[in-house]
């Protein structure tokens, strides 16, 4: 007898477990803002009014609870690379959307380490958050090459371990909220067509 190799749809949760997830969420969302991103999933659990074990059979390791936390911020960031795309000018576009980028990896403590070290790592859930982004800020960074503002050998890879770093260092130095913007400044200027800036 022929066997389907269709795959099954996920079956729809049942409301209680909607109820356990949507409070995991909730939890987890102002624990890694109190916390930071390194903050106890026991906790977590704790304060959902949950065991451990529920809260793994819903994230089963904290990159994927990480993942479904910052669903609705990528969400934001791909809407706002949609209404750049046609911006009249490509490096301003770029240059916003990189802001954008950096005021999202420095939200929660923690983040911008957590996004640096999965930037090659596809198989971790929290790639579900950068992929995306990745093809969102290529198409604003093609633009902008094309326009003949940013060197051609500058990859979206690149650009965006450099907004992870940036955030991470201003998340090192708090007392300083201009740190973020001057390394960003000092980040474009090396994304110029060779020749433009010399010392």
């Amino acid at each position: 007898m022929a066997t389907s190799t269709a795959q099954t749809p996920p079956r729809p949760m049942r409301a209680d477990a909607r109820r356990n997830h949507d409070r995991l969420l909730t939890e987890a969302r102002a624990s890694f803002a109190e916390h930071g991103t390194d903050a106890s999933l026991e906790d977590v659990a704790r304060r959902a009014g949950v065991g451990i074990g529920t809260l793994y059979r819903h994230f089963p390791n904290r990159h994927a609870l990480l993942n479904a936390v910052f669903q609705e911020a990528v969400a934001v960031l791909l809407e706002r690379s949609r209404e750049l795309a046609d911006a009249e000018q490509p490096c301003t576009a770029l240059v916003e959307w990189l802001r954008a980028l950096i005021t999202h990896a420095g939200e929660y403590r923690g983040l911008a380490r957590a996004l640096m070290s999965v930037s090659q790592d596809r198989s971790s859930a929290l790639s579900q958050c950068s992929v995306p982004l990745r093809a969102a800020g290529a198409r604003l960074l093609v633009r902008a090459q094309e326009a003949g503002h940013i060197r051609s050998d500058a990859s979206i890879e690149d650009l965006m371990q450099l907004t992870n770093a940036i955030a991470l260092a201003a998340e090192q130095s708090p007392d300083d909220p201009r740190l973020a913007d001057r390394l960003l400044k000092l980040t474009l200027t090396g994304l110029k067509e060779p020749g433009a800036a010399r010392s």
